[in-house]
């Protein structure tokens, strides 16, 4: 009985090892732990999405009236006879330029959209009387990897985005998502850089990779907890049949006895 008691209180350990280890704390998984409550925090960088090479930027020009600004929109099929045209958008190429109807080459990668805007309008009124500019860009899109629930590219709608709303889109880490340690892989003019923001810290706002660019690339590992269990996935099989070895030999030694 004394043997059978001992192989039932080995079993019971081994069980408790393998729960334990499954576990995560709360550091693990809390945003902004060290944020008081009603602090103020000021954001140091003033983030302003930047132009990259491959963008694709809409540009539409417009004046006091519509013939104003027609010469210097790109239209795809006709515009007369009640067929709407489709409106050209820009590619940026390796150079950082785009072509642009009359005023030739310009300069792109890098400005803003407000800088761009406020070159155009230098530009263009040498030919239009108070000129209106709208810029958009096309391609704002952000890819989620790694431990969150809805892996996956999204579009973003508007001029910038924040890790947090990113990986709200992505339907938030998984509890097994490592937050202390989330990559940010980022491509300017073909330099890739990698960023890593511990997001419990209310630091992390003045990460430069809280706010996203265009085509960032959000990568979320894997905490300690969803590697042990990982692992144990692997051993649970050899201690399930240590443990049946074990009970079957308890047996066969009751009865003996």
């Amino acid at each position: 009985m004394k043997i059978s008691r001992f192989i039932s209180m080995k079993i019971v350990a081994l069980s408790i090892v393998i729960l334990t280890m499954s576990c995560a704390s709360k550091k693990d998984i809390v945003y902004f732990q060290d944020a008081l409550n009603y602090e103020t925090i000021v954001n140091e960088d003033v983030f302003v999405t930047k132009f990259k090479v491959d963008d694709l930027i809409s540009i539409f020009v417009s004046g006091k009236t519509p013939e104003a600004g027609r010469p210097f929109n790109l239209y795809r099929g006709a515009q007369e006879g009640g067929i709407t045209a489709e409106q050209v958008d820009y590619l940026v190429d390796l150079e950082g330029m785009i072509d642009f109807p009359i005023l030739g080459r310009i300069k792109v990668a890098g400005l803003s959209p407000n800088e761009l805007r406020n070159d155009l309008r230098e530009k263009l009124e040498v030919y239009i009387k108070d000129p209106i500019i709208n810029i958009r860009l096309k391609n704002f899109e952000v890819t989620i990897n790694g431990e969150v629930s809805r892996p996956g590219t999204y579009k973003v709608n508007g001029e910038r985005i924040n890790i947090m709303e990113a990986l709200g889109l992505a339907g938030d880490l998984k509890i097994k998502g490592r937050r202390d340690n989330v990559l940010v892989m980022r491509d300017f003019n073909g330099v890739r850089n990698y960023i890593r923001i511990d997001l419990t810290s209310k630091n992390a706002v003045n990460s430069p990779a809280y706010y996203l660019t265009q085509n960032d690339v959000v990568y979320v590992e894997p905490n300690k907890s969803a590697i042990n269990s990982s692992n144990q996935d692997s051993r649970a099989g050899i201690i399930v049949s240590i443990a049946s070895v074990l009970i079957t030999s308890t047996v066969l030694l009751i009865t003996r006895n």
